[in-house]
């Protein structure tokens, strides 16, 4: 465990709370501006969800490729050389004028994505003490909120006034200034490398990483929640603009109300999962999040100002399932094995995110008069996933926890006391 000082704690946080910011806003401004890019590029909405899917599974991919390596490197310099990355790839889908040269751009985006949300859960679990990690998780997850209050809605406003890659040139601008800030503020981290294994270990080792049954069923977890998630989650805005006549800058306005709401319940919810256990805190999140899913995917016919007041709510419910599964998972593997078990939990949270988009898309139509159809049951999909993540998060187990030592048999030293 490191040891820093609590000011020097705290700018760390927020630095990396910052980071995670601009990923985040590069992944979820895609979605509300897939009524834009749909009509400039000619695409249909399996497109628009093929383009998404690009970079989770992209993201998927290199974060499992990355858990044969992550742990190699000292984590200061890998964070950095990662998100330069990511500038440029903001850069390439800015610059993009086709479905193909986007497609590839978010692919790009994703891959170093990917990596980045691994390497940044991994410094959390590095450097903050566990009986604290729920509340710093929680911090760094106010980037969800942040981007929802100020990166989307500004996102959508320069797409709906300018042109829908603008917010990608303002990624490229807000990507070089934390960059610079990281240089600053990130410390070495490299003690972990005291601990590495020869390199051609390392497929062994990813392979049993994912033969550990603790490390299957967090994974599995992960999987569940995240395919839910995106099963209905990038289709809002198509949906609210082409069944409900709800602009594209009235949107902004939605994702501003509910990002606020998220700003001021992630901390709490993370203070809340380490007072009364992580999984408690889940399944409560998971069932009071039925109602929002169910609502928005059966929507009637409403106007612009009942969304504005209840997308907080969705989005609040929707945040509330992944903090405390967040700070769940950085508990779940041993130490040494910390940086390659985030990386490929990142990876199956990637693909999860890819499959659930990708799937929505498939099951998603548009009628003759230009309407979205069989939203409907994608939300029942969804709700039936998130029921069942509630269920299984009791097989999740933290490294910490000992395993139940079985009674000695008949016959054996301690049986009579037994």
């Amino acid at each position: 465990m490191y040891s820093i000082t609590p000011s020097r704690e705290r700018s760390l946080l927020w630095l990396l709370m910052l980071t995670q910011f601009t990923l985040i806003m590069d992944f979820m401004v895609m979605m509300p501006l897939g009524p834009q890019i749909m009509r400039a590029l000619h695409i249909m909405p399996a497109q628009f969800a093929a383009a998404v899917s690009a970079y989770s599974i992209c993201g998927g991919l290199s974060g499992l490729l990355a858990a044969t390596y992550i742990d190699r490197f000292d984590r200061r310099k890998l964070l950095l050389a990662m998100y330069a990355l990511f500038a440029l790839s903001n850069l390439a889908c800015a610059l993009a004028d086709s479905y193909p040269l986007l497609l590839a751009s978010r692919a790009f985006a994703g891959i170093s994505g990917g990596v980045l949300g691994s390497i940044i859960m991994a410094i959390i679990a590095d450097v903050i003490p566990s009986q604290r990690r729920g509340a710093a998780t929680g911090t760094v997850m106010t980037s969800f909120a942040v981007a929802s209050v100020i990166g989307v809605p500004v996102g959508v406003l320069l797409g709906a006034h300018f042109h829908w890659s603008a917010p990608f040139w303002l990624l490229v601008a807000l990507s070089l200034l934390i960059w610079i800030g990281g240089a600053r503020t990130v410390p070495p981290l490299d003690q972990h490398l005291s601990r590495r294994t020869p390199l051609a270990q390392a497929l062994p080792d990813l392979f049993k990483l994912f033969s550990n049954p603790r490390h299957l069923n967090a994974f599995a977890l992960t999987l569940m929640l995240t395919t839910s998630q995106m099963l209905v989650i990038p289709f809002i805005s198509p949906m609210l603009v082409a069944n409900h006549g709800i602009e594209p800058s009235q949107l902004s306005w939605m994702y501003m109300a509910g990002g606020v709401a998220a700003f001021f319940t992630s901390r709490l919810i993370g203070r809340l999962a380490d007072r009364h256990g992580k999984q408690r805190v889940y399944r409560i999140a998971v069932a009071v999040s039925l109602l929002p899913v169910l609502f928005i995917t059966h929507l009637p016919a409403v106007g612009f100002l009942a969304m504005l007041f209840f997308f907080p709510f969705f989005m609040v419910s929707m945040n509330g399932r992944m903090v405390p599964l967040q700070a769940l998972q950085a508990t779940v593997p041993q130490a040494e094995q910390r940086g390659a078990y985030l990386s490929a939990n990142s990876a199956v949270m990637s693909l999860g995110t890819g499959f659930g988009a990708w799937l929505g898309g498939l099951m998603l139509s548009t009628d003759a008069s230009g309407h979205i159809a069989g939203y409907g049951t994608v939300g029942w999909i969804a709700a039936g996933l998130a029921l069942c993540s509630a269920v299984w998060v009791g097989r999740v187990t933290s490294a910490d926890v000992p395993a139940p030592v079985a009674a000695p048999a008949a016959g054996e030293p301690g049986a009579d006391a037994a």
